[in-house]
């Protein structure tokens, strides 16, 4: 992401405004006006995609201005599934904000209490969220919504984090090389008449298909219970 050439003076110009504001600007339109007024969870879906890849454009190849503008676009779709569940009388705004700050107290209590530093910062937040979410499966918590490459390259990681013993490639590649190489099977897939999407997704299954057996073979994943044991001694 690059930096405004106006640097601070830019930085002086962007409009601010307190969260407090934006709740209630939001509670007004679902009043008020009639698009979001009819908007629900489902029909916002699509729009909370977008926004999150407009983001991912702002951070790699946009501006600052171009990077506080989409994540106000984000911002505001968070607080308008609040609002509409807030309507419901199911949770509010605050909720979610109390969610995600007693989540993050409770997960570093290296800060927020008298524990110590752990060694491994990210294994000490794995071990916490495996025995909060009591997983049991190397692969429980991962999005079904993914892409079928975000998905793979998700499931692919959680093999090695948990050890699971499943033979995956190791030979070393570079950024360059994968991009490329992506992008030849998919204009080889297409040529073929290939759904590459659709494939990868099938071989995604498989994997996933193998490290159940595995983990049942192993009866269940060691490292997995040795994460839970941390947190609770």
């Amino acid at each position: 992401m690059t930096s405004d050439p106006e640097g601070s003076a830019a930085e002086l110009q962007r409009p601010t405004a307190s969260l407090e504001e934006l709740v209630d600007l939001v509670a007004l339109l679902r009043d008020q006006c009639p698009w979001d007024a009819r908007q629900t969870h489902r029909s916002l879906v699509t729009y909370l995609i977008e926004e999150t890849g407009e983001v991912v454009d702002a951070v790699e190849i946009g501006t600052d201005d171009d990077l506080v503008e989409e994540l106000g676009d984000l911002l505001l779709q968070v607080v308008l599934h609040s609002r509409i569940a807030e309507q419901q009388g199911r949770f509010s705004i605050r909720e979610v904000a109390g969610g995600i700050v007693t989540k993050l107290r409770r997960r570093h209590p290296h800060v927020f209490a008298d524990a110590p530093v752990p060694d491994d910062l990210d294994r000490s937040w794995e071990a916490r969220k495996t025995a909060e979410k009591g997983r049991v499966s190397s692969l429980d918590g991962i999005a079904e919504s993914l892409s079928a490459l975000a998905r793979a390259v998700k499931v692919v990681a959680r093999v090695r984090k948990h050890q699971v013993p499943v033979a995956l490639p190791t030979e070393p590649i570079s950024a360059e090389q994968v991009g490329d190489q992506i992008l030849a099977l998919a204009a080889r897939a297409h040529a073929s008449g290939v759904d590459a999407d659709q494939a990868t997704r099938d071989a995604v299954r498989r994997l996933e298909s193998r490290v159940r057996l595995a983990e049942h073979r192993s009866d269940g994943v060691p490292e997995l219970h040795r994460l839970g044991r941390e947190v609770q001694g």
